[in-house]
C-alpha cells in the first residue's frame, strides 16, 4: 500500500478476503488504480487480461469451474461500456458474477468529468441489480450486498460502481465491516406440501422427467442431480444450450421428451429452448409442474401452457432438492424402463460418424474431435470449452469431459479463449480443451498473450472453414446457395497467431495428425492452438432411424 491513511479500496480489499475471493479478472485503467495499489500486499492475485469483456468472460468460467464467486474489475468510462456485452452470457448461464467498474468522482458528477457514463444505467437490463456506490463507508457492505445478491434465487451478474474519489479517500476506521454470513446467498425455501404433491405426481406418471438449467450444469451440480434421479427414480436433464431440445451433446432427447405425461421445470425456464412448451415438442395433455425462485418465471408457464399448468412453488433448485431428496427416499421401481429409455436417447450418436465424408485437406469436424476424447479421459478434472456456432455444436456432441464450459443459452460466441484461460487457472495440471470457430477467433485471440504471462496452458482447437458456418447455413436453408452473402472468411493461419504470442501451434489437415499434434501441443505446455481445417457442415441434428 503506497499511503498509511486507510483509503475506501483498502477496505473493499478487505471486504473481499473476508469473501475468500482469491482472483480477480480485470484490465488496468484510471478510475481503479487504488485498488491495485490496495491488493499489492494481498493474497489476492490479479489477472490482467487484454480487453475488458475477457474479464468478465474469465469471472463467468472461474465461478462455473470452482463455485467461488467471479470478480471483474474494469475501469469506467468505455472499459465499463466494454464490459457489458459479457454480461449477457454470464446472465444466461446463471453465473454469480460481479463486476466492479470504476466511476467518475462524485464531486465531479454532472460537471462533464472524465469518462462519466450513467454506468449503471447501461448495466442494468443485463444483471440482476446495479449501482452507483454512493459513500465510503458503504463501500465494504456494498460488496458484500453484491455477492449475495449474485449467488441468491437464480444465479446471476450484479454490477457496483465505483466513484474514483470513493476510492481514493480515507475510510472511517470505526465503520463496521462484513462478516463471512454477509456474502453469503439468501435460502427460498419450498412450500413442503406442494412438494410433496409435485412427488406423487411425478412417481404417478408414466413418462416424468425433471428438467433444469445452467445453474446446475458444473460438475458439482450434476452430482446432485445424479443424487436427485438416484432418490426418484425419474429421469433427470440438465439443459444449458441454445439449441434446447435440439442441443446435440442430449442425442435423440427431443424423441423422449415428446412422449412425456409430466414435467417438473426445476429452475428451468420455459422459453425459446423448450420451444415454450408447445405441441409437437410436448404432448398435447403434458402436465407442467414448476419450482422457481422468481414468480415472474412462474407466471410466464402459465400462461404458455395454460389448463396443463398443475403445481408450483417458489424456492432456490438447491433448497427444492433438498426437500425433494428428504421427502422421498425410496425410488420409483417402475420407472426404470422409462429412465433406460432416456439415457439411451440422450447417449445415441448415429454410428454413421465415424465414417463421415471429407473434402481433400479438410476433416469432418467429427473425425476432427474423436480423437480428443482420449486426452479428456485421462484427468479426473479436465476440462471441455465448447464455443462458436455450428462447430461448437459439434464439439459438445462428441466430446465430454468431467467439466464444462459452454458459451450457454445466450447462444453468443467469442468467449472461448477467456473460457480457456480461466479454466487453466481454475483446474491447474488438468487438459484443457477449447473448441473454437475461425470467426470465434478473432474476438478475443489477444488472451493467448495473457494466457502466456500467466503460464496458463490449454489446447485451443480451431475448426477453421474459412466461414461464419451457422450465418452461412440459414442463407442456404432460407434464400438457397445462390443467395449466400457477408459470410466468408479466409482460411488464416491462426496457429501462427499462436505462436507469435509465445504459444505453441501446428496445422492439421488429416485426421491421422490430430491426436499427436495434440500430444506435442500439452507437451509444450504453452497455450497452444491446432489449426483444423474443417468442412463446413450443418451442426448435427440426432434422429435415431
Amino acid at each position: 500500500m503506497s499511503t498509511k491513511t486507510k483509503r475506501g479500496a483498502d477496505a473493499l480489499v478487505e471486504s473481499m478476503l473476508t469473501a475468500g475471493i482469491s482472483n480477480i479478472f480485470t484490465l488496468s485503467g484510471n478510475h481503479i488504480m487504488p485498488i491495485f495499489d490496495a491488493v499489492y500486499d494481498q493474497k489476492i492475485n490479479l489477472i490482467h487480461t487484454r480487453h475488458e469483456a475477457a474479464a468478465v468472460h474469465m469471472a463467468d468460467a472461474w465461478t462455473r469451474l470452482t463455485g467461488e464467486i467471479g470478480i471483474a474489475l474494469v475501469t469506467g468510462g468505455p472499459g465499463h461500456a466494454n464490459a457489458v456485452s459479457a454480461l449477457y452470457t454470464a446472465g444466461m448461464a446463471e453465473s454469480p458474477v460481479v463486476l466492479l467498474s470504476g466511476h467518475a468522482p462524485i464531486n465531479q458528477l454532472g460537471m462533464g468529468a472524465f469518462q462519466e457514463m450513467a454506468q449503471a444505467d447501461i448495466a442494468a437490463p443485463l444483471t440482476k441489480a446495479s449501482w452507483v456506490c454512493k459513500s465510503i463507508s458503504e463501500l465494504p457492505s456494498d460488496f458484500a450486498k453484491a455477492v449475495s445478491i449474485a449467488k441468491s434465487g437464480r444465479p446471476g451478474p450484479v454490477h457496483i460502481s465505483l466513484p474514483s474519489d470513493v476510492l481514493d479517500n480515507a475510510f472511517n476506521s470505526g465503520t463496521s465491516m462484513p462478516k463471512a454470513a454477509d456474502f453469503e446467498s439468501i435460502p427460498i425455501t419450498a412450500d413442503t406440501q406442494v412438494i410433496k404433491e409435485m412427488i406423487a405426481g411425478l412417481l404417478k406418471a408414466k413418462k416424468p422427467l425433471i428438467l433444469t438449467g445452467p445453474m446446475m450444469q458444473s460438475q458439482a451440480g450434476r452430482t446432485i442431480l445424479a443424487s436427485l434421479e438416484a432418490a426418484l427414480g425419474i429421469p433427470v436433464i440438465g439443459m444449458e444450450s441454445p439449441r434446447g431440445i435440439g442441443d446435440p451433446c442430449l442425442g435423440a432427447f427431443s424423441e423422449v421428451l415428446a412422449q412425456s405425461d409430466c414435467v417438473l421445470l426445476l429452475g428451468k425456464k420455459l422459453d425459446f429452448t423448450l420451444r415454450f412448451g408447445k405441441e409437437p415438442n410436448f404432448h398435447k395433455d403434458c402436465v407442467f409442474f414448476q419450482i422457481d425462485p422468481e414468480v415472474s418465471e412462474i407466471e410466464r408457464t402459465q400462461r404458455a401452457v395454460g389448463s396443463n399448468f398443475h403445481l408450483s412453488t417458489c424456492a432456490d433448485v438447491h433448497s427444492a432438492i433438498n426437500a425433494i431428496i428428504a421427502l422421498n427416499t425410496v425410488p420409483n421401481a417402475e420407472g426404470r424402463k422409462w429412465l433406460t429409455e432416456v439415457h439411451e436417447a440422450i447417449a445415441y450418436r448415429p454410428a454413421s460418424w465415424s465414417s463421415a465424408p471429407s473434402s481433400a485437406n479438410k476433416l469432418h469436424p467429427a473425425q476432427a474431435f474423436a480423437p480428443l476424447q482420449a486426452i479428456l479421459d485421462s484427468h479426473p478434472e479436465s476440462v471441455l470449452v465448447s464455443d462458436g456456432g455450428e462447430i461448437g455444436q459439434w464439439a459438445q456432441a462428441c466430446l465430454s469431459a468431467p467439466n464444462r464450459v459452454i458459451n450457454g443459452v445466450a447462444g453468443s460466441i467469442g468467449a472461448g479463449l477467456p473460457f480457456a484461460t480461466a479454466a487453466s487457472l481454475a483446474k491447474p495440471g488438468a487438459p484443457v480443451i477449447a473448441v473454437v470457430g475461425d470467426g470465434t477467433f478473432g474476438f478475443h485471440s489477444a488472451e493467448i498473450d495473457t494466457a502466456v504471462r500467466y503460464q496458463l496452458p490449454f489446447l485451443l482447437i480451431v475448426g477453421n472453414d474459412a466461414c461464419w458456418n451457422a450465418e452461412h447455413q440459414i442463407q442456404i436453408r432460407e434464400y438457397g446457395q445462390d443467395r449466400v452473402i457477408g459470410c466468408e472468411l479466409l482460411p488464416t493461419h491462426y496457429e501462427k497467431v499462436c505462436v507469435a504470442f509465445g504459444g505453441f501451434g501446428e496445422l492439421v489437415t488429416d485426421k491421422e495428425q490430430v491426436l499427436p499434434a495434440a500430444h506435442r501441443a500439452i507437451a509444450s505446455k504453452l497455450p497452444s492452438c491446432l489449426n483444423i481445417m474443417i468442412d463446413g457442415v450443418p451442426a448435427p441434428t440426432i434422429r435415431r432411424a
